[in-house]
């Protein structure tokens, strides 16, 4: 009866890991993400990060990020790995569905609006390598 116990007690917690690792950005850090307007397509964040300030582990769907300030960003993957990237004000760039905690290492403030994509577009489940692409120009 213990050993059943236990073992049910063990599968709740990875459970709940598994859970806390791949939680929403808005419900996991209200401080650096705030919506703006969400429909059944998209739904539009504005982040702010001041200078140094650390996330947490979060996810995404596929997201569509523009950059409203240049910066210097660290994102630390669930598997311990990181990834450095820098932004310039005014760059727009692609990224696949991703659990990650970012921080900014730079010196000044990050601002952006991240575009997340719903449905098809934004389906695939979190937890993937993010793969920051650039955006295609627009067409005129």
């Amino acid at each position: 009866m213990r050993k059943l116990l236990f073992v049910c007690a063990v599968v709740l917690c990875l459970c709940f890991a598994s859970n806390l690792m791949a939680q929403d950005a808005v419900k996991a850090d209200p401080k650096h993400y705030t919506v703006l307007t969400e429909n059944d397509q998209v739904r539009v964040l504005k982040i702010h990060y001041g200078p140094h300030e650390k996330s947490v582990m979060h996810s995404h769907p596929n997201v569509v990020a523009v950059f409203l300030s240049d910066g210097k960003m660290k994102f630390t993957m669930p598997d311990g790995k990181t990834q450095e990237s820098t932004a310039k004000k005014g760059e727009a760039m692609y990224m696949d569905a991703a659990a990650h905690l970012p921080e900014n290492i730079g010196d000044t403030a990050l601002d952006g609006i991240l575009v997340e994509l719903k449905g098809k577009g934004g389906a695939k489940p979190a937890g993937t390598k993010a793969a920051a692409k650039p955006a295609a120009p627009a067409k005129k």
